[in-house]
């Protein structure tokens, strides 16, 4: 007899310390694959290993040097249980040693798991087919590392930009995506991404002939665009949506609307008010949040926005498209659908609430696109289910959120919301503030004041409805960062820095602290003026308690938190994206030999190619300058060349001789 399973894969990353315990794992899980006994998967993960000294310490499965060789990857199959628990039917195990740079394509025979219990047989629990890689980077001290990294960062500046080493990498790489996501990091990491984005764009915008289809396309811009919105975006993300996906998930309704698919008993109109809620309440937390939307994917929209005005200065709405197209269709439309990939839930939703979200998603898309909501557009929809449902939707309102939402995220400045004569009231409580200018450390430094927070300013009272005793504009707000808990004796604290004395609060509690912080942070984000460092202790005196330094008005000793909360800030390593790139390039150095080639012959005349097949699909806009920018690519990336067989011969003379790494009659 067959049995039909609903299966799904547990994929470990292990750690494995003292058998048969294991000490750490990360893990991840697929899809599951319903009604089937041969369940067919087609998902790839990501396992990210790293040392505690390199790389970013958040959310990395960290080893030291010694225990890589005791890492594997296990492969656990289930059998999805829903309601009870899921039921074990195997695993694979395959040490991380064997994989050393190198890749893996082969059946395994699925494993009883290892309890003592030989009563199962090998034979019987199957096989299973994996494509299993694993590539170790050698990163070298920063220096190495300066003339590849010097020639990325100035890609910007290039003209044009095809002829620059940035451009050049994703031209060459197979699968731009292993070339995007480094290079993106690379940039981010030294404030170079905006300028590049925008030249990318520019030449991506001189082959879209029609204004409605900007940035539709898989190109290198919006590439780029999709990695940046990712890495910056995880926290807002985390405020806007989060709460709402919880709801959808843990407290699911049924939202069916297309007729085929209604199951017995269902009621359409309700199934239609129901998912009409979910759309309400996501559409509107979107649109309400453009006062969390990151500084940089702001400044990044805001160049779209003029770039696509230039292109098409016929076309008034094509600004807004230009932005709508990122915003809604390329991150909230999706991270809606896929709450799992964006870290909103733990794990794949159920087949019923990911319907859900699918159709909560399509809304978002079709409600954040400019202009969507119009007859033709209506008539368009290829479900009919779903064309009645937005005749629902009243087109005027959607259309002015969705404007005025866009004006917010792409401007530079802040500003007050349109429309409104009154700030907008963010946050208010009471807290404990230390009197400016005391000297001395004393509880009755320390006075209960009433704080309020608004879109315009930042005060505090003696008490509620009472008059302000003291009021910072927001625009003047230069930092807002945690005070050491050392400066005062007293938790909970953070410190407002404004261009006078900097204002020391003692909040209730942490989370209160963090939420004060937060909102301080969110309304000053598009400050002209902020600091980029500060004094995480108090001047008392006649000195900083942090750097011991004697001038009060001297520059701050630490890196400020900049233009977001604190827990969103990004950990790169620079070095190591850049060796990353280094092995894209010596991978593909045959590619950049050949382009090297199609640029000398076309430099020297205009006739035909040589090899067409070979280079004909890459952008050559300017001969002489892409020849000279491949030169430079492949002499630093020869000399780094030199630098690793260095490394790899002295590695291998210091092995034991006999070892793995020094065998028996290897040539040194």
């Amino acid at each position: 007899q067959e049995y039909v399973y609903n299966c799904v894969l547990k994929l470990f990353l292990v750690l494995k310390k003292n058998l048969p315990h294991w000490n750490r794992n990360d893990q991840k899980k697929t899809k599951v694959k319903k009604k089937t006994s041969n369940p067919q998967f087609n998902e790839t993960f990501f396992f990210e290993v790293t040392r505690s000294s390199s790389y970013t310490k958040k959310s990395q499965f960290q080893v030291e040097e010694e225990d890589i060789e005791k890492l594997e990857v296990r492969v656990d199959l289930w059998n999805n249980g829903n309601l009870v628990q899921d039921i074990f039917l195997g695993e694979i195990k395959v040490p991380v040693k064997v994989l050393r740079n190198d890749s893996f394509q082969a059946w395994y025979l699925l494993q009883p798991r290892e309890n003592g219990n030989k009563s199962s047989k090998t034979d019987d629990l199957g096989s299973l087919r994996l494509n299993i890689c694993y590539t170790e980077d050698c990163v070298f001290p920063s220096e190495y590392y300066a003339p590849l990294r010097n020639l990325l960062l100035k890609s910007s500046d290039i003209q044009p930009i095809s002829a620059s080493a940035a451009y050049i990498l994703c031209e060459v790489c197979r699968d731009k995506y292993d070339a995007v996501l480094p290079l993106v990091r690379l940039l981010l990491h030294h404030h170079k991404l905006v300028p590049f984005v925008a030249a990318v764009a520019e030449l991506d915008l001189k082959d879209t002939q029609e204004a409605n289809t900007i940035f539709r396309g898989n190109s290198l811009a919006t590439r780029c665009v999709d990695e940046m919105m990712k890495i910056v975006g995880k926290h807002y993300l985390k405020v806007t949506l989060k709460p709402v996906i919880d709801e959808i998930c843990e407290s699911p309704k049924p939202c069916e609307i297309d007729p085929i698919k209604l199951r017995e008993g269902d009621n359409v109109e309700t199934n239609m008010e129901n998912l009409r809620y979910y759309v309400d309440k996501v559409f509107r937390e979107i649109v309400r949040s453009s006062i969390s939307c990151p500084t940089l994917m702001c400044d990044v929209f805001y160049s779209l926005r003029h770039l696509a005005a230039k292109r098409f200065p016929n076309d008034p709405h094509v600004q807004y498209s230009a932005v709508s197209s990122f915003v809604f269709l390329r991150f909230f439309a999706v991270a809606v659908v896929s709450p799992h990939t964006f870290h909103l839930r733990p794990h794949h939703p159920d087949a019923q609430t990911s319907r859900t979200l699918t159709l909560i998603s399509k809304a978002i898309q079709t409600l954040g696109s400019w202009g969507s909501l119009t007859k033709s557009k209506l008539s368009s929809f290829k479900e009919t289910f779903m064309c009645e449902f937005f005749k629902t939707f009243q087109e005027e309102k959607f259309t002015e959120s969705v404007k005025k939402f866009l004006d917010d995220v792409s401007s530079t400045e802040s500003k007050e919301p349109s429309g409104l004569s009154e700030p907008i009231h963010l946050k208010e409580g009471e807290m404990y503030k230390r009197a400016q200018g005391r000297t001395r450390i004393g509880k009755k430094n320390f006075k209960k004041r009433w704080f309020c927070l608004t879109s315009r300013e930042f005060t505090y009272h003696k008490q509620q409805d009472k008059e302000p005793i003291f009021t910072i504009p927001i625009k003047n707000i230069l930092a807002v960062e945690k005070l050491d808990e050392s400066s005062f004796n007293k938790k909970n604290m953070f410190q407002v820095l404004h261009g006078e004395k900097p204002l020391y609060i003692q909040a209730n509690n942490c989370v209160e602290a963090s939420e004060w912080i937060e909102a301080l942070c969110r309304v000053t984000r598009c400050n002209q003026k902020r600091l980029s460092f500060y004094h995480p202790s108090a001047f008392l005196n006649g000195n900083w308690l942090c750097c011991k330094a004697t001038v009060e008005n001297t520059v701050g000793c630490a890196r400020c938190t900049a233009d977001v909360p604190a827990d969103t800030q990004i950990e790169i390593d620079g070095d190591r994206e850049t060796e990353r790139i280094y092995s894209l390039f010596t991978i593909n150095m045959s590619k950049l030999q050949k382009l090297e080639e199609a640029c000398g012959s076309i430099a020297v005349y205009q006739g035909p190619r040589k090899e067409p097949d070979d280079y004909s699909n890459f952008t050559i806009e300017d001969s002489v300058a892409t020849f000279h920018t491949l030169k430079q690519i492949i002499d630093t990336v020869e000399k780094l060349n030199e630098s690793h067989e260095k490394y790899q011969k002295k590695r291998s003379s210091s092995a034991e001789y006999g070892s793995e790494k020094n065998p028996i009659g290897k040539v040194s």
